[in-house]
């Protein structure tokens, strides 16, 4: 299957008067909302979110396996599991850190907390996306899972892939409800939960905390590895390397349980181990095929360009959902194998030293015969369904400085033209959304800010949130500043800010050249831009003890609002 087909013809309009591909309907209608009967006792929801909430019956109480994204996406999944049975849940587990929002839920269905079972490291990946990297993750997140493209239209979504919707609007406001983990793993550990046998295997897959959970005595195994579509090694939203070798290792484990019932943090469970056997036997071997052969062509001295436009999945692939091109595409994950292993130069010698992309733009359209002539090409290249090289042409024509909106637009269309042609979601849903951005449909302005949430910065101690700051530092206005700032809050412990050499470091705060009294809770408020630094002062509610020109001059070499002089 192509990234995208050039022909036409693949474009269905569905119910809603969404243009997409018509094998993006067969995957919609396969994760449709479902509680299905794994085997008595054991229930797995589909359709619910993005992610499946899994509940299985032992002796002495229900497991309840992911929470979703909010409680009342939680909550939507226990009031259906109450159709089933009034057995209390008595723990929770998580098979990593992405569909942990709601278990304030269970608690409330099982009236008291429960033990919460999960890997060490859900917390430490919990923070890291909701802080320094915050703005890029959530853009990436906005992309790839369709939250601003319209739910009506040529553009409205069609499904993200793993999933109908990222966030079922059945569940807004999306009430966040995670529960710290209580019983950590690593992996390797055998326990008894509610009277059932569990055996903790650590798996890396789509996040480095995954476990797979194995229950023997039952012959299920619940597992963040085979996903209703080819994994995705790449993530077009931006994620960490997932390693091939990894995943190859994890699902080997899960091929050597001999399940009886396979379940998945997303997408239809499997029953039977002949099925089972011989569907993730062909899934393990197409992630295999891709690392193989992007080797085998780094080995043969071509660029990541030229084995991405090489390497094509055997046409067996597209038999089977489990191997089809419904979520990501091959074409990224060849080129993700390729950076993972050597790095962003791959030998390519115009990438060595290229020039910067506003002016190579320029230069390029200008080298072709001029704006109009490049935008007549643009259109020829659209009209033979060219599309690569449509869309090659028209990025120059949006990327140069003297860009006009009409460029813009022409750009956006070509977007449209991939993303309608794209059974892959993850294309789909990246392409129309940066189209909309591009011709003003969507406002998206607000992704390309950092901004920070008073809650999630009220857990973290002063010096971890002063620590999140220097992403935020401009080298050019903190040039020739070399200032020790403390911090003296009356309501949380000391720590400081050394601002020296373009760089902020973080401190205790002892031996500061200066101290800004303050409240921790005054400082968040100017951190999260609900107040300035100046108005805090002017109140009374701070005070600096030094320099004060100084301090505000540091404070100031932040792109913070609440900080500028």
């Amino acid at each position: 299957m192509p990234s995208f087909d050039p022909d036409p013809s693949v474009i269905v309009t569905g119910d809603r008067g969404q243009r997409t591909h018509y094998r993006s309907l067969e995957q919609t209608a396969r994760l449709a909302r479902q509680l299905y009967v794994v085997r008595p006792g054991v229930w797995t929801l589909v359709g619910n979110g993005l992610s499946n909430q899994t509940f299985i019956e032992g002796p002495e109480g229900i497991i309840a396996i992911d929470t979703g994204e909010s409680i009342e996406e939680m909550a939507s999944a226990l009031r259906e599991l109450r159709d089933h049975t009034s057995t209390p849940v008595v723990a929770v587990l998580y098979t990593h850190f992405h569909y942990v929002g709601g278990t304030a839920a269970v608690f409330e269905d099982a009236g008291r907390p429960v033990p919460v079972y999960g890997h060490a490291d859900i917390a430490r990946n919990l923070a890291r996306v909701s802080s320094e990297i915050a703005p890029a993750y959530g853009s990436g997140l906005v992309h790839q899972f369709a939250l601003r493209m319209p739910t009506d239209g040529p553009d409205a979504v069609e499904n993200v892939g793993l999933g109908v919707l990222f966030r079922n609007p059945e569940h807004a406001p999306y009430s966040p409800g995670h529960v710290p983990v209580t019983n950590a793993w690593r992996g390797g550990e055998t326990a008894t939960i509610a009277g059932l046998k569990v055996e903790v295997a650590h798996a890396p897959s789509d996040a480095d905390d995954s476990v797979t959970l194995w229950f023997p005595e039952i012959g299920v195994c619940v597992q963040n590895l085979i996903w209703p579509v080819l994994f995705n090694i790449f993530a077009i939203r931006g994620e960490a390397y997932r390693d091939p070798q990894l995943l190859l290792s994890g699902i080997d484990h899960v091929i050597g349980l001999a399940a009886d019932h396979l379940v998945g943090a997303h997408g239809p469970p499997i029953s039977g181990a002949p099925e089972i056997q011989a569907r993730s036997i062909r899934c393990r071997d197409a992630i295999q095929f891709l690392w193989d052969q992007t080797v085998r062509g780094m080995n043969r001295g071509l660029t990541a360009d030229q084995i991405a436009h090489t390497v094509r999945l055997p046409a067996a692939c597209e038999d089977d959902y489990l191997t089809s091109e419904f979520y990501g595409v091959a074409e990224h994950h060849v080129r993700q194998i390729a950076a993972g292993m050597r790095g962003w130069f791959d030998g390519d010698t115009a990438k060595l030293f290229p020039m910067e992309p506003v002016e190579r733009a320029g230069r390029m359209v200008k080298g072709f015969g001029g704006v109009a002539a490049v935008r007549a090409q643009v259109l020829a290249a659209r009209s033979e369904n060219d599309l690569r090289w449509a869309l090659e042409l028209a990025t120059w024509l949006a990327t140069r400085s003297e860009a006009e909106p009409a460029d813009r637009q022409l750009l956006a269309d070509t977007l449209r033209d991939v993303g309608y042609r794209s059974s892959a979601a993850n294309i789909r849903n990246w392409c129309i959304t940066r189209a909309r951005d591009l011709d003003g449909s969507t406002d998206l302005s607000r992704l390309r800010e950092h901004r920070f949430r008073p809650a999630a910065l009220a857990a973290l101690a002063p010096r971890e949130t002063l620590g999140l700051l220097r992403v935020l530092l401009d080298p050019a206005r903190a040039a020739g500043i070399d200032l020790h700032i403390g911090f003296a809050f009356n309501d949380a412990p000391a720590a400081g800010l050394h601002i020296r050499n373009s760089v902020a470091v973080a401190t205790g705060g002892a031996d500061a050249g200066a101290t800004l009294q303050i409240s921790y809770g005054e400082l968040i408020r100017i951190v999260c831009g609900q107040q300035s630094l100046d108005e805090a002062i002017a109140r009374g509610h701070a005070a600096i003890l030094g320099d004060p020109e100084a301090v505000l001059r540091a404070l100031g070499a932040f792109d913070i609002p609440g900080l500028a002089k």
